[in-house]
């Protein structure tokens, strides 16, 4: 059993393994090249990012749903390029909008040259991925633009909050579906339309990858307040500090509407005051650490891969359909 890429997943076979690493190794090539400017500072600017490293989920994605195909088809290779770009893209405009200090354990682009070249540098690489996919035929280029548009659509329900009256635990989920499911599903479609695959498979796989991505950021939801700075890449607390409603902290305020518990309520408090101090911070992590709020979101992270793992039922067995089991492990391991 051999670990794969930075994500670490576990692969039981040697054909698929080499598979895999010789398509992420190309996929790697492959972001280094759309990420190349005429001019210097913008290859610097794009290449932050990538050369920071990261664990390429969506590529891996791409390369195991490739599996019930032709792994080695023209098309696989650039579309995991196009689906790694435009998440990176992403993240240049969401540290922008978190004001982060760090990503993937260096300096974030809007810290090192500032909110307009971070925003800008998006951009450039939004437009390097659409050069990409238009060599990969018009539907490629109708499924990413309905995928990138639920990806924003998510991230304006986010900004905007529930109305009045929604429960704020199943808008959250439904901003987790736009913003992170929708390209992690694209990834699972990608990598079995372009292989050739089945259309049964590529709908499995595609619905696959919206309920793995979902069980992704709620793995990243708890990694924010339970990880330090060396697992999980950004400083911890970067989304409470920001006052982004992650699933464990809408966890506690429903559970403290509800019970009235004067802990719970006091720490409905700290969250909502200044926690732009550090000692603040610090005491909320504390606080939300040993809080059952944090292990239900965990219980959610654990809810969704399971679902994830459910929807493979209909894909013939064997170390593909395995290895797509254990990422569901995977991503349930990241959140503890």
């Amino acid at each position: 059993m051999t670990v794969v890429g930075p994500f670490g997943l576990h692969v039981r076979d040697q054909s698929l393994e080499t598979d895999v690493q010789l398509g992420l190794a190309a996929v790697e090539a492959g972001l280094l090249e759309a990420t190349k400017s005429d001019v210097p500072f913008i290859t610097e600017a794009a290449q932050h990012l990538v050369r920071a490293g990261g664990k390429r989920f969506r590529p891996l994605l791409v390369m195991l749903a490739s599996q019930f195909g032709d792994p080695d088809a023209p098309g696989v290779v650039p579309s995991a390029v196009v689906v790694e770009l435009t998440h990176l893209a992403t993240l240049y405009h969401d540290d922008v909008m978190d004001e982060a200090d760090v990503r993937r354990g260096v300096p974030s682009a809007n810290t090192r040259w500032g909110n307009s070249v971070a925003v800008l540098t998006g951009d450039f690489l939004f437009a390097r991925a659409s050069h990409i996919l238009a060599d990969l035929g018009p539907e490629a280029v109708r499924i990413q633009a309905e995928a990138f548009e639920r990806l924003v659509t998510g991230q304006i329900l986010e900004t905007a909050g529930p109305r009045d009256g929604r429960d704020p635990v199943d808008h959250y989920l439904d901003v987790l579906s736009g913003k992170t499911g929708s390209l992690v599903a694209v990834s699972g479609r990608f990598g079995a339309m372009m292989s050739g695959a089945d259309e049964r498979t590529v709908d499995v796989l595609t619905q696959y990858g919206e309920r793995l991505g979902i069980a992704f950021q709620l793995a990243d939801d708890v990694l924010d307040i339970a990880s330090d700075s060396h697992e999980s890449g950004k400083t911890p607390g970067t989304d409470l500090r920001e006052g982004i409603p992650t699933l464990p902290v809408l966890r506690l305020r429903a559970q403290a509407a509800a019970d009235g518990k004067p802990d719970d309520l006091e720490l409905v408090e700290l969250l909502d005051g200044d926690l732009g101090d550090d000692a603040a911070l610090d005491e909320v992590l504390r606080r939300l650490r040993a809080h059952p709020a944090l292990e239900q979101a965990r219980q959610d992270t654990v809810h969704y891969a399971q679902a994830a793992r459910a929807t493979l039922a209909p894909l013939p067995e064997g170390y593909a359909k395995s290895a797509l089991e254990e990422l569901c492990d995977a991503v349930v391991h990241r959140a503890g």
